[in-house]
């Protein structure tokens, strides 16, 4: 009986590294599954899931305005003057009865920009006495614009003052700040006749 017992010992051990084998290798592949899972649970995430920053790029793209294609389209402090020739033109000096013509003779910058302001009314008055002047709205655009020297007869223009002058007893030489804008023929009565009284100031019919 005793050797029995002694012969089935050895059977038992050996039954139990078996089981203790097959417990380890159980362990082993139940711990390597949840390895692998999160990889390939997480490959397609990472392969369709779109880029944080394309979102924001689009919509920046389109809510974008167009920019103007040149800030030239901004408009000037001084008036446009108009594009077409403006030498011939007659302009009318009208007080009352009394009528008195100017004809543009040059087509100049200043010319044009003088012609482009009417009609106007102004207030005539003697500098002098050998001027009579009034003062325009605003001053003209005098850029490219010869200067003159004064004779009577003439009407023209002083920048730095910004007025209108019919020149009757003319003195002083040639200034670049005198430019003429055209001539014109009236008595020293009708001359007198603008002063101090509101001037029509209109292109004749």
């Amino acid at each position: 009986m005793a050797t029995t017992i002694k012969k089935l010992t050895p059977s038992f051990a050996g039954l139990a590294a078996t089981i203790g084998l097959l417990a380890a290798c159980t362990t082993d592949d139940s711990s390597s599954v949840p390895a692998t899972a999160p990889s390939t649970s997480t490959s397609p995430a990472t392969i369709d899931a779109p880029s944080p920053t394309a979102p924001s790029t689009l919509a920046t793209q389109s809510a974008s305005p167009a920019r103007p294609a040149s800030p030239s389209s901004a408009t000037s402090a001084t008036a446009a003057a108009p594009a077409g020739n403006v030498a011939g033109t007659v302009v009318r000096f009208t007080s009352g009865s009394t009528q008195i013509d100017v004809t543009i003779d040059r087509d100049t910058p200043a010319a044009r920009d003088f012609v482009s302001m009417l009609p106007l009314t102004l207030e005539f008055e003697d500098y002098s006495n050998s001027e009579k002047i009034a003062y325009l709205p605003r001053k003209l655009n005098t850029a490219g614009t010869p200067g003159s020297e004064p004779r009577n007869g003439d009407f023209s223009y002083y920048a730095p003052w910004g007025d209108i002058i019919f020149y009757y007893n003319a003195h002083g030489g040639y200034s670049d700040q005198v430019p003429r804008l055209g001539t014109y023929q009236a008595t020293r009565d009708q001359l007198e006749a603008i002063e101090g009284s509101n001037v029509t100031i209109q292109v004749a019919p």
